[in-house]
């Protein structure tokens, strides 16, 4: 007989102690944090070693009217904070390398600090050897000729940063989160990985470890490499959400909770910013967080559907969803754009075929599906929907966690955004 699943909090007790827990938990990596903030900031200036996230060139006018060009580096530092500097036109291509270097302070909150903030600096040493991540780029770059195609599987990799043009066309296609890893491919690793433990596992726990449970050991097997490539690609907001959430999904299901649940979606989200509180500033992991809170908004309300018609149904109600706030954050809009939907089902069987064919070095055999799609006539709309609008949405998105009745106004709604786009795109 299974066991009965249980909720996540029996009693209001329950739910007040955990919140309390979080609070404590936050207020203290809070207080680490700001006294980061302060050792950073006691000086007019710092040395630190920092990694180079992204590079890339922007023009200005000066005061007299003459342009002026320069490189705009963001770094990521040893320490955990990110900031942007700026480098001279002429300076060389330090993408993914580690740097030396010393910032110049000069008035700065800690709000900045948290967000990620400017900085002058003097780069004093620039660090040859390259790590692994720079190999893994340079053997990539090797598989293929054209370099938006690398750096396409570069940013699926090694969650390389794409080049502006290269964002922009992806927004215009709505196929943005494709090449920004996230919880969708962590998913996709994570059935791909269970898909080559199961058959080896199997064969040595019928000879050797017939006592041994295969649901644990999997998990933990394919738990630890997703850890490993987690820190590898130096935590994505978006991953690291999707990460502990596999982690807390397990937890409660190896003692019988109910998993699909707002709770389950609730408790990573808090769990997380207690911990790392810079992530309330990520615009990634909330992205993230809607994904994932439209999915479950779905399966909940409509979990008596055929799962086939699930299956079916759920791309065509997360891209309505989620569409309002990429229109509202981003504003690109082209008449490709819905055939995000099915790009992205195509992309669970493209994923892990790219992978396996760069493992045997045949990287380049589907580069001609990626080049037709960048050269598309994607000129589109910027297209902002007004706060009011986007406030009313996702008020409409809360309550429809309580009343199904809610749920058909919110599709109502998407609709006639949806509706809207299409018409200012015409």
């Amino acid at each position: 007989m299974l066991l009965e699943k249980i909720s996540l909090f029996n009693t209001k007790r329950d739910f007040f102690l955990f919140l309390f827990f979080c609070l404590f938990i936050a207020s203290y990596s809070l207080l680490i944090e700001y006294n980061n903030y302060k050792n950073l900031t006691q000086f007019d200036s710092q040395l630190l070693e920092a990694t180079v996230l992204q590079q890339y060139e922007k023009t200005k006018l000066t005061k007299k009217g003459k342009s002026k060009t320069y490189q705009v580096l963001k770094l990521k530092s040893d320490k955990g904070f990110s900031f942007y500097t700026i480098a001279k036109k002429s300076f060389m291509d330090v993408k993914a390398k580690k740097v030396k270097l010393e910032i110049f302070f000069q008035e700065m909150s800690f709000y900045e600090y948290m967000t990620g903030f400017f900085a002058f600096s003097k780069i004093l040493h620039v660090y040859e050897n390259p790590t692994i991540k720079e190999n893994l780029n340079t053997y990539i770059s090797s598989l293929h000729e054209s370099i938006d195609i690398a750096s396409i599987y570069k940013a699926l990799y090694t969650a390389s940063p794409l080049n502006q043009d290269l964002q922009l066309t992806f927004s215009r296609l709505g196929i943005s989160h494709l090449f920004a890893i996230s919880g969708f491919h962590l998913g996709v690793l994570s059935g791909l990985l269970f898909f080559l433990f199961k058959w080896p596992y199997r064969f040595l726990q019928n000879r050797y470890f017939p006592y041994r449970s295969y649901t644990l050991d999997s998990f933990f097997v394919i738990a630890s490499l997703l850890f490993i490539y987690l820190v590898f690609l130096d935590t994505p907001p978006s991953l690291l959400r999707a990460y502990v959430m596999l982690l807390i999904g397990f937890i409660l299901y190896d003692r019988h909770y109910t998993i699909l649940s707002m709770w389950t979606l609730f408790l990573t989200v808090i769990l997380l910013l207690s911990f790392a509180p810079k992530l309330l500033f990520s615009l990634g992991f909330w992205l993230s967080v809607w994904g994932v809170f439209y999915i479950f908004l779905f399966l909940i309300h409509f979990k008596n559907l055929n799962k086939i018609w699930q299956f079916i149904l759920v791309p065509f109600w997360v891209y309505l969803m989620m569409l309002p706030l990429s229109l509202y954050i981003f504003g690109n809009f082209s008449v490709y754009h819905p055939l995000s939907i099915i790009w992205t089902s195509l992309f669970s069987i493209f994923y892990p075929l790219s992978i396996l064919l760069h493992l045997v070095g045949f990287g380049a055999l589907l580069d001609n599906y990626l080049t037709w799609i960048l050269h598309l006539n994607t000129n589109g709309i910027i297209l902002k929907i007004d706060s009011l609008v986007i406030a009313t949405f996702i008020t409409l998105s809360f309550l429809s966690i309580w009343k199904k009745y809610f749920t058909y106004l919110l599709l109502v709604f998407a609709l006639l955004i949806f509706i809207y786009t299409i018409y200012n795109v015409a």
